[in-house]
């Protein structure tokens, strides 16, 4: 939530009156003053102390000079020279909520959250319904972990002045992780009609264009930041993300350079980095972006299985043993985690330890309920997992139910509560805590979960349409994609399942056994059993313990009517993995056995 603080800030709660109360007598003060507003009002610290500066050689008093220049100092990130001119709060007249609320923004700025909120309310008691005040607060909220308040906090400032560009920016900014990006958008355009030269917002709007797949508009809002400021990282970074979608790995390792050091520390551009590292074979440096971001982002799960993928493509084996082996030994372990672990223990020659992470990936079993710890849960998260590994889900519940009430609208705890209800079989109140969280936020596992706790419930029948709503905001999502894959085949849409399991094939998914024996079951009752055969070929081969895979296979076979020992063969394997089930004796009793 936390954006650059040379760019975040908009002053001018006042205008640029050229009279202002408590000033010296003459034309030098007043024309400084209403000149350094102006050059907060454009975001340039620099130049507005400049003026600042001038006033008080021409006589204005300290307490004239005081919200202002505190504000130039933050814009400079000088916050220790900003603290010595707000901390007395000691403002002229009319200039108290601007004061206030930039002491406000300099405690959050310096992580001190409580005396922030005491600085706001003071600001609230001069200006009570000023949307900067309120979308200060908003944000302050969202660092506390009182995100839903945040929200409401945003309502409030917008509720005061809806068009204002820095109460519209955190409404959307919320709104992308609340309702999808296609719902932030018209928050964006909204706030450029009244500033459409502000990076800040145009930061955003390119981002969002970005993932809403609006590309060409997205290249268009980053030229024109450039023309703005070309020594602006932000816009050098959507640009390398567009050309690594693209495929074009050597042009956006190119654009990434053109931002210099403005992204050393942004988590995306980590990651985009150590993606364009691993595309071009550059292993070790991409895990030691990778290790980076997870040293940062420690909740970060695309980026440790990257890391996790580096290492093992760097020929690290120990590292990754040592880094993965707690992570892989949870009962919610990502498939692509075991396969690689796996993997490395059999190019060590140890089959024995590769076949236990084998075997568990072939059986291609739903997950159990384990939360996942996120940036920001403490200690909650581990407490509640260890509690629901070792059978205590009374105990589980209990601590994550008091972690929500500890912090309401928090999206950890909120979303860590209904884990535990679920893990309890309680089904009903699991749904009631993840509709809260995705007030907050809307992750795809929680879409998973939420799927989950509609089916245990009974109320499997609202999951579909669920499904459905997600992709329509975030159509990019693969685990909706599959679960919407498996409503159609469910419904006997094989067609329609077919084509969502294409697309998860064309876009990445070509190596990932799961897909391929869902693509084939859809290929197969879709009456292409030789596209079916060939899926499940693949299938087998890249995960050849799997009884899915080789019943898909042994099916397609018996379809064509073509090579029935393999049929026999491999329908046998099946059925010694997974057992029986109704397809597969089915397809043994055409077989003839």
């Amino acid at each position: 939530m936390r954006t650059p603080i040379r760019l975040v800030l908009l002053a001018g709660l006042l205008g640029l009156a050229l009279a202002m109360p408590g000033l010296a007598d003459g034309d030098v003060a007043t024309s400084a003053l209403a000149k350094a507003r102006a050059a907060l009002a454009r975001g340039d610290g620099i130049a507005a102390e400049s003026e600042l500066k001038k006033a008080a050689a021409a006589g204005a008093p300290r307490e004239a000079l005081a919200a202002p220049m505190g504000e130039a100092l933050i814009i400079e990130n000088d916050l220790a020279g900003a603290r010595s001119w707000l901390a007395p709060g000691q403002f002229a007249k009319g200039d108290e909520a601007y004061g206030w609320r930039m002491l406000g923004m300099l405690e959050r700025f310096s992580g001190n959250l409580d005396a922030a909120s005491v600085a706001y309310d003071r600001a609230l008691s001069f200006a009570p319904n000023d949307a900067l005040i309120w979308a200060d607060i908003g944000r302050l909220k969202f660092s506390k972990g009182e995100q839903i308040q945040a929200i409401e906090a945003a309502n409030r400032a917008l509720v005061a002045d809806p068009d204002n560009p820095r109460a519209l920016e955190l409404r959307a900014q919320l709104m992308r992780d609340q309702a999808g990006w296609d719902a932030a958008l018209p928050l964006y355009e909204r706030a450029l009609l009244k500033a459409p030269d502000d990076l800040n917002l145009l930061a955003g709007y390119a981002a969002t264009l970005g993932e809403a797949g609006r590309m060409r508009e997205m290249l268009t809002i980053t030229r024109h930041m450039i023309e703005l400021d070309p020594g602006d990282a932000r816009p050098w970074f959507c640009q390398a993300v567009l050309a690594a979608r693209v495929g074009k790995t050597e042009l956006a390792r190119k654009l990434l350079a053109r931002a210099g050091s403005g992204l050393d520390t942004m988590p995306a551009a980590r990651l985009l980095k150590g993606i364009l590292e691993l595309e071009s074979g550059n292993a070790n440096e991409a895990v030691a972006q990778l290790d980076a971001l997870v040293q940062q982002q420690p909740a970060n799960r695309p980026a440790q299985l990257l890391l996790a993928r580096a290492l093992y493509e760097a020929g690290d084996s120990d590292a990754l043993l040592m880094r993965f082996s707690s992570m892989a030994g949870r009962a919610d372990a990502s498939p692509y985690l075991l396969a690689l672990l796996g993997r490395a223990l059999e190019e060590r020659g140890d089959r024995i330890g590769a076949a236990a992470y084998l075997d568990r990936l072939a059986k291609a079993q739903a997950p159990a309920v384990m939360p996942i710890a996120e940036r920001g849960s403490g200690d909650a998260a581990g407490t509640v997992r260890s509690l629901i590994a070792a059978g205590n889900f009374a105990g589980a519940d209990a601590t994550a139910q008091a972690y929500a009430h500890q912090y309401p609208g928090m999206f950890e705890a909120l979303s860590l509560a209904g884990d535990a209800a679920l893990a309890r079989g309680a089904p009903l109140p699991a749904i009631n805590w993840y509709r809260q969280a995705t007030q907050v936020r809307y992750p795809d596992r929680m879409l998973l979960r939420t799927v989950e706790a509609l089916e245990r419930s009974g109320k499997g029948a609202e999951a579909p349409a669920l499904v459905v709503s997600y992709l329509g905001a975030w159509p990019g999502s693969r685990l909706a994609t599959r679960l919407a894959a498996g409503h159609a085949a469910y419904a006997g849409d094989w067609a329609h399942s077919r084509s969502l399991l294409e697309h998860l094939r064309t876009s990445g998914g070509n190596r990932d056994a799961r897909v391929l024996v869902d693509l084939s079951l859809a290929q197969l009752n879709g009456g292409d059993a030789e596209a079916a055969r060939d899926t499940a070929q693949r299938a087998a081969r890249l995960l050849p313990a799997s009884g899915f895979a080789a019943q898909a296979w042994g099916m397609a076979l018996v379809e064509l009517d073509e090579d029935p020992a393999l049929a026999r063969q491999l329908l046998d394997k099946a059925r010694r993995i997974e057992g029986d089930n109704p397809l597969l004796a089915e397809a043994r009793t055409r077989l003839g056995k």
